[in-house]
C-alpha cells in the first residue's frame, strides 16, 4: 500500500478544465519530486501536480471514467478491502479508495480512517474529500466550467475567484476555500454548484464505563493506531517525557523489531531534556536532543505559518517548536510519529476538578479544531519527513471524546484514563507527571511575547499584537507569496508595534 514507508504522494495541485487549460504555478512549502498527471475527457481536461517522496503511481488510480488522486495513507486497509468484491486487490490506497467509490459513491468517505486529502473526478462530477479530522488540509476553487484544488492554499492563490461554497474563506485569496474537516463536496463542474456531505462529526454522547473497560479500551484502540503508523521503517517519535508522546515511544518500542528513534528540542531558555531522557533511557530508545536558539525559533515563525496557513496565534506558538525541529532534522525523508493533540480530546490543559466545566472544554475544542491547521503535516515536509499523530486516529478519537468526563479527570489526575493504560510501559514518574505544553516547555510563548514587550508593545497588547504578526506573516508567505526566508520575524514585529503606537487600525 505504501513506497517504503512514506505515502505514495503528500501534497497535490489538480484542476478540471475546459480542453487547454493550464494550472496555476505550484506553490508548495512542502519538499519533494514532482510529477505530472494529464487525462482528457469527452468534456474537459485533467490536469494535476503530484507532490512525493518517492514513486507516485500509488497516488491515483483510474478505472471506467473515474480518477482518484489521493495526498495521505489509509490507517485500516484490510477492513476496507474486506468490503471488496471476493478476487479484489488493489495495489495502492488510491485504488482502493477508487473500488470503494465505484461500490459507495461519495459514502465510501465514511468508511475510511486516514490521514488524506482526495481528488476525484467522474464524468461531470468532481469530488473534493477531507479525512475526519482534515489533518492534510485541502483547498478549492471552483467556477462554472472548473475546478480546483490543492493541498496548500497558496497553490491557489494566482487561481481566478471561484465563487460560494459550503467552505471556509481564505483570508484574502478571493475564491478560495478550505474544505471542512470530515466532508466531502461534490461539485458538477459546469455549474460549480456543489453539495455537502458530512462523514465524521466528534461524538457528543458520553460513554459510562467501567474503569477497567476504560482502561483496557485506550490502550486497544492507542496500540492499534501507533502500529498501522509506524511503516516498514524504524520510527522516529518526537518525545518530550510527558505521557502523550511517552505514551506513543513507548507503543512504538513495544512493536519494533528494533530500538526505535527517539527527539526531543529545546531551547536555551527551557528544555525538558532531563524528562525526555528519563522516558529514552528507559525504552532503550536512540535518543538525541536538539537545541535551538530562542533567536532562531522565532526567525522560523515565517516558516510555521508558511507551512500550516494558520492565522491563530496561539497555533503557531504550539507549532513553531514543531517546525524548528523538523527544520533540524537532516537525512532522508523519515516516518515521524508524535503525541501531540491528546490535550483535546482528554480535556489534558484543563485544571479544575468540576467535571461540567472539563466536558465543557472537551467540547469547545472539539467543535473549534477545524481549519486550524494544527494537524498538518506540512510542517514536517518542509524538511521532507511525513508526521502523524496516533491520538487523532478516527478510532481513537471516538473513544477518548466519547468517554464520560470523570474517566479523563479522575483521582486529582489531569488524563487520568491514559495514564492509567499507560502505567505498566513507563516509569511511574513519567506517568504521573503534570502536563506542560510544547510552547511553555521551550519557552516559546515567553520568546514571542519579549520580543514583542522589547519592540514597544505595552503588556496589555501583547495578544493583539500577537495576532496582527500572524496576519502579516500569512500575508507575506501565503498571500504574496514570498519564501518565508525572505521575512524577517523581527522586521515584522517593529512594524506591528509602529502601527500599534500610532493607533493604526489592525489589517483585516
Amino acid at each position: 500500500m505504501m513506497a517504503g514507508s512514506l505515502p505514495a504522494a503528500v501534497g497535490f495541485l489538480a484542476a478540471v478544465r475546459p480542453h487547454g487549460g493550464s494550472l496555476p504555478r505550484p506553490d508548495f512549502a512542502s519538499a519533494g519530486r514532482r510529477s505530472e498527471l494529464s487525462e482528457e475527457t469527452a468534456g474537459h481536461s485533467l490536469r494535476a501536480v503530484l507532490l512525493h517522496p518517492e514513486a507516485p503511481d500509488g497516488a491515483h488510480a483510474r478505472d471506467r471514467g473515474t480518477t482518484v488522486i489521493l495526498a495521505g495513507e489509509l490507517y485500516n486497509r484490510d477492513e476496507l478491502a474486506g468490503l471488496l468484491p471476493a478476487g479484489s486487490s488493489p495495489d495502492s490506497d488510491a485504488a482502493l479508495v477508487l473500488a470503494l467509490f465505484g461500490l459507495y459513491d461519495v459514502h465510501a468517505f465514511r468508511l475510511l480512517n486516514g490521514r488524506f486529502s482526495a481528488f476525484v473526478t467522474a464524468g461531470e462530477r468532481v469530488v473534493l474529500a477531507t479525512d475526519h479530522a482534515g489533518s492534510v488540509p485541502l483547498y478549492v476553487s471552483a467556477a462554472a466550467g472548473q475546478v480546483l484544488a490543492a493541498t496548500e492554499a497558496k497553490a491557489l492563490r494566482t487561481a481566478a475567484g471561484g465563487q460560494p461554497l459550503p467552505a471556509r474563506p481564505v483570508r484574502r485569496l478571493a475564491g478560495v476555500q478550505q474544505v471542512p474537516a470530515g466532508t466531502v463536496l461534490d461539485v458538477r463542474v459546469s455549474t460549480a454548484d456543489c453539495v455537502a456531505h458530512r462523514t465524521w462529526a466528534p461524538p457528543l454522547s458520553r460513554r459510562i464505563v467501567s474503569e477497567h473497560e476504560a482502561v483496557e479500551t485506550v490502550r486497544q484502540v492507542l496500540d492499534r493506531a501507533v502500529r498501522v503508523r509506524m511503516g516498514t521503517d524504524t520510527p522516529l517519535v518526537v518525545l518530550s517525557g510527558g505521557i502523550d508522546s511517552s505514551s506513543v515511544a513507548a507503543l512504538s518500542a513495544r512493536r519494533s523489531a528494533g530500538r526505535i528513534d527517539t527527539v526531543s528540542m529545546g531551547t536555551e531558555e527551557a528544555d525538558e531534556f532531563p524528562q525526555a531522557r528519563v522516558v529514552a533511557t528507559h525504552l532503550r530508545s536512540a535518543h538525541r536532543e536538539v537545541t535551538v536558539s530562542t533567536a532562531d525559533l522565532l526567525r522560523r515563525m515565517p516558516h510555521t505559518v508558511w507551512a500550516a496557513e494558520s492565522l491563530d496565534p496561539d497555533i503557531v506558538e504550539y507549532l513553531l517548536p514543531l517546525t524548528a525541529l523538523y527544520l533540524r532534522l537532516e537525512g532522508g525523508g523519515r516516518r515521524i510519529l508524535t503525541g501531540y493533540g491528546a490535550d483535546i480530546p482528554l480535556g489534558g490543559m484543563h485544571r479544575e476538578d468540576r467535571l461540567p466545566h472539563l466536558d465543557t472544554a472537551v467540547c469547545h475544542d472539539m467543535a473549534t479544531f477545524d481549519g486550524l491547521n494544527e494537524m498538518t503535516p506540512v510542517l514536517s515536509q518542509i524538511s521532507g519527513h511525513w508526521s502523524t499523530h496516533p491520538y487523532w486516529d478516527r478510532d481513537v478519537l471516538d473513544v477518548l471524546v466519547a468517554l464520560e468526563a470523570g474517566l479523563k479527570r479522575r483521582y486529582g489526575q489531569d488524563k487520568w484514563v491514559l495514564r492509567a493504560a499507560m502505567g505498566d510501559l513507563l516509569p511511574h514518574e513519567v506517568v504521573i507527571r503534570p502536563k506542560l505544553g510544547v510552547h511553555e516547555g521551550s519557552g516559546t510563548t515567553a520568546a514571542f511575547t519579549r520580543l514583542l514587550v522589547d519592540a514597544g508593545v505595552p503588556h496589555q497588547g501583547v495578544d493583539r499584537a500577537k495576532r496582527m504578526v500572524v496576519h502579516d506573516l500569512f500575508d507575506h508567505v501565503v498571500v504574496a507569496g514570498r519564501h518565508p526566508d525572505e521575512v524577517k520575524t523581527e522586521e515584522v514585529v517593529e512594524q506591528v508595534a509602529e502601527r500599534l503606537a500610532s493607533g493604526a487600525p489592525a489589517a483585516l
